[in-house]
C-alpha cells in the first residue's frame, strides 16, 4: 500500500473501515524535530482549509511513535509524474497529458492560490509549490497539498518567515538572499510550474551534451529568441494543442520569474490572464524584454552546488 516517500515522511493508500473510502495516510516520523512541526502546520493551516484544487486533510492522530495524517486519496497520483515519467526508470506512469488537461491543471492550481490568498480568512504562503506537490483527482483535476512548509499571517501583515525553504529550482532570487517568503516568491514557484508544465523539463537538469547544469526559464527564452517560443514545447504534445494558449502560459511563466518581486502579477491577475479576461503586457511582445528573467548568476551557482533540483531544503544549512 505504500505511495510514496515525502519529504519528512511515507505515504500510504488505506481504507477508512466503517465507510470504505480510500485515503492517504502520511506517516510522520516524530524523532524529528522538522517533521513535529511539519505535522502541526498541516492540521492548523491545511485541516481549516476548504477549496476544489487543495488536498482535503480528513483527519490526524498520534498511534504510540506514529504522527498520521489521513488525506483524500488521490487515485492518479502526482503531476510529477507524468511529466517526467519518461526519465525516470522507477516510475510507471505509462500515458501523457494532453494539452487541455495540463491547461487545466495550470488553472487549477491556480485557483487554488488565490484562494490561499485573497479568500480565505488569512493569507497562507505554501512555500513548496512543485510538481510532486500538485496532486490529480479521479477526474484530472488539480489538487495542491503538502502544507508541512506553509505559514498564515492575517490580511494586510508582514508574513514572518525568516528562513529559506522550498526546492532548488522553484526559490525566488529574492527568498535565496533574504529567506523571506510571501505570495510574490509562490508565484515565482508557480511561473517555475507552468514552465515545467508545458515543457516537460526540470527547473534546473544537466545538459546530455555539455554536462552543465541548464535553467528551464533560459530554455524557454532561448527557444523564444530563436524564432518560436513554442519549440520548447513537450514533444509529447505534438500538434495537440492551441498556439495560442501555449504561448500565453509559456509568457505568463516567465512573466511570474521577473527577477524584480514588484513586476511579478498578482494571482488574481494571473487568473484574469489564464481566464483570457486581461491581456499580456504589451512589452511581452519580444523576448528581449524578459531578458534579465531566469535564474540569476549567483543564484545559478548555489542551484548548480545542490546539484539535484528535486531535493527540498527547510534552511540553508541543513537538507530537507
Amino acid at each position: 500500500m505504500f505511495l510514496g516517500q515525502g519529504g519528512f515522511g511515507s505515504v500510504y493508500k488505506g481504507v477508512l473501515p466503517l465507510s470504505k473510502q480510500a485515503v492517504a495516510v502520511k506517516r510522520v516520523s516524530p524523532e524529528s524535530k522538522q517533521g513535529m512541526k511539519e505535522f502541526i502546520a498541516e492540521i492548523i493551516i491545511l485541516g481549516r482549509l476548504r477549496h476544489r484544487n487543495l488536498v482535503q486533510l480528513l483527519g490526524y492522530c498520534r498511534h504510540k511513535q506514529q504522527l498520521l495524517l489521513v488525506y483524500d486519496y488521490m487515485p492518479n497520483g502526482s503531476l510529477h509524474s507524468y511529466l517526467h515519467a519518461r526519465q525516470e526508470a522507477h516510475n510507471t506512469t505509462n500515458s501523457s497529458l494532453c494539452w487541455s488537461q495540463r491547461f487545466h491543471i495550470i488553472k487549477g492550481v491556480a485557483s487554488g492560490l488565490l484562494y490561499l490568498y485573497e479568500e480565505w480568512e488569512q493569507v497562507v504562503i505554501h512555500r513548496d509549490i512543485k510538481a510532486s506537490n500538485v496532486l490529480l483527482d479521479s477526474a484530472m483535476n488539480a489538487r495542491l497539498g503538502d502544507f508541512g512548509l506553509a505559514r498564515s499571517h492575517d490580511h494586510g501583515a508582514d508574513a514572518h518567515t525568516t528562513r529559506v525553504a522550498g526546492t532548488w529550482g522553484y526559490i525566488a532570487p529574492e527568498l535565496a538572499r533574504l529567506g523571506k517568503a510571501t505570495k510574490a516568491t509562490d508565484v515565482f514557484a508557480l511561473g517555475v510550474l507552468m514552465l515545467e508544465v508545458v515543457c516537460a523539463k526540470h527547473p534546473i537538469w544537466v545538459d546530455g551534451t555539455t554536462g552543465e547544469p541548464r535553467a528551464l526559464a533560459d530554455w524557454v527564452l532561448a527557444a523564444w529568441q530563436g524564432g518560436s517560443i513554442t519549440d520548447a514545447v513537450d514533444p509529447q504534445l505534438l500538434d495537440d494543442y492551441a498556439d495560442e494558449e501555449v504561448e500565453l502560459v509559456l509568457k505568463l511563466g516567465l512573466l511570474c520569474l521577473h527577477p524584480a518581486s514588484s513586476a511579478r502579477p498578482s494571482m488574481r491577475l494571473v487568473m484574469q490572464y489564464l481566464q483570457r479576461d486581461a491581456s499580456l503586457p504589451a512589452d511581452l511582445l519580444h523576448p528581449d524584454s524578459l531578458l534579465s528573467i531566469g535564474v540569476g548568476q549567483d543564484e545559478m551557482q548555489d542551484q548548480r552546488a545542490m546539484s539535484c533540483p528535486t531535493t527540498a531544503i527547510t534552511d540553508l544549512s541543513k537538507g530537507r
